[in-house]
């Protein structure tokens, strides 16, 4: 049966890797990349899959952009099944010098737009009474780095949505989880230097980052029908860090 797939966040390494995976995987499903700016990779990717991808249009703080999409999604035809809410930053500074609209912009990219995101799809799903929702934390929500207070907090948060949404929508055969990913390849802030990195994969058990087919696999198995009995789930995928 074909389903579709919406992908927030789906203009960077992690959001197209996933995308990617689910095209490659499942001939018939059509995948929705939700994208608000830097369009460009998104675009090349639909180039490539240009009967089965299509950009949507989606700022995840606004609940108006959630409803347009859904509401285009299923004028498709394709039911929704699989919601990936991977779209969110980071802006770090000391919490005594946060200034609240710093605050405020990284609680509500990353954890209100879950929300929003989560809410828009359900009725649809309830409808179906079936559906995959992935919600995409971080490693920050388990061992919270020092500056970043508000990220960590929202990342927090979402595995906590995660959880109570899971028993709230299981009986409806809808499952939802947390990936809690660390350091990713591409993923990175562009200007870190190589002695950085360097030090950094020196931490790591595996003393490499991530590849985001690596953590896409998981995604999609979460996704599938044979993560029917996993639900209200964190899966920490970091290497061996923690």
């Amino acid at each position: 049966m074909s389903r579709s797939i919406l992908i927030t966040g789906a203009n960077g390494a992690l959001g197209l890797a996933i995308a990617e995976f689910f095209l490659t995987r499942e001939e018939s499903c059509h995948v929705f990349l939700g994208v608000r700016e830097r369009r460009e990779r998104a675009q090349e990717l639909a180039a490539r899959f240009s009967s089965r991808t299509h950009l949507v249009t989606l700022e995840v703080t606004s609940t108006d952009d959630w409803k347009a999409a859904v509401t285009e999604i299923e004028n498709k035809g394709a039911p929704l099944g699989v919601l990936i809410n991977n779209a969110g930053f980071h802006e770090d500074a000391l919490l005594a010098n946060m200034p609240q609209d710093q605050w405020s912009r990284v609680l509500d990219a990353n954890l209100n737009a879950v929300f929003h995101g989560c809410q828009a799809v359900l009725p649809g799903m309830l409808r179906e009474r079936q559906g995959r929702i992935v919600n995409i934390a971080s490693l920050s929500a388990i061992s919270s780095p020092a500056g970043q207070t508000n990220y960590a907090a929202a990342k927090a948060g979402v595995i906590g949505l995660t959880q109570s949404l899971a028993k709230e929508s299981a009986r409806m055969g809808i499952t939802v989880n947390a990936v809690c990913p660390g350091y990713i390849e591409g993923g990175l802030p562009s200007d870190w230097p190589p002695e950085q990195l360097k030090a950094l994969k020196m931490q790591l058990p595996m003393r490499r980052f991530a590849r985001p087919e690596e953590i896409a696999a998981a995604v999609f198995f979460l996704a599938s029908p044979d993560a029917s009995y996993i639900t209200g789930s964190t899966l920490k995928i970091d290497g061996g860090l923690l």
